[in-house]
């Protein structure tokens, strides 16, 4: 299961795959047409709630992750990008934000290489 992370706002490449962002909101200054996107799958992301009190704030990083992961596992939405991933030989989550190390993308992919079934 090849799964990748990349920015949204860098280029695409061909070997990128199905391309899902996984952001609650649309980012900030890219058209549709350049993001390159096959699916919004916005139901995976943080819960706005979370989104908001996280901020990318890197000090709070290890609880987003245990607070990101437990809504991960009650969310239904997982089923679904499970089944996009099991559909395509590569896919590639899209996110948004500048922290290429602490987002919400490394850890929805984390999640889901660990509850791999």
């Amino acid at each position: 299961m090849p799964l990748r992370i990349q920015r949204v706002y860098d280029d695409p490449t061909p070997d990128d795959g199905y391309r899902v962002l996984v952001d609650r909101l649309w980012p900030r200054g890219v058209s549709k047409e350049r993001a390159h996107v096959d699916r919004w799958l916005k139901e995976v992301a943080p819960s706005n709630e979370l989104r908001t009190w996280f901020h990318h704030d890197r000090s709070l990083f290890v609880e987003f992750v245990a607070r990101y992961r437990a809504e991960l596992d009650a969310n239904p939405a997982v089923e679904e990008l499970r089944a996009i991933v099991a559909e395509h030989p590569v896919v590639t989550l899209l996110y948004g934000a500048k922290d290429e190390q602490d987002n919400q993308a490394v850890v929805l992919r984390d999640y889901l290489e660990a509850t791999r079934r």
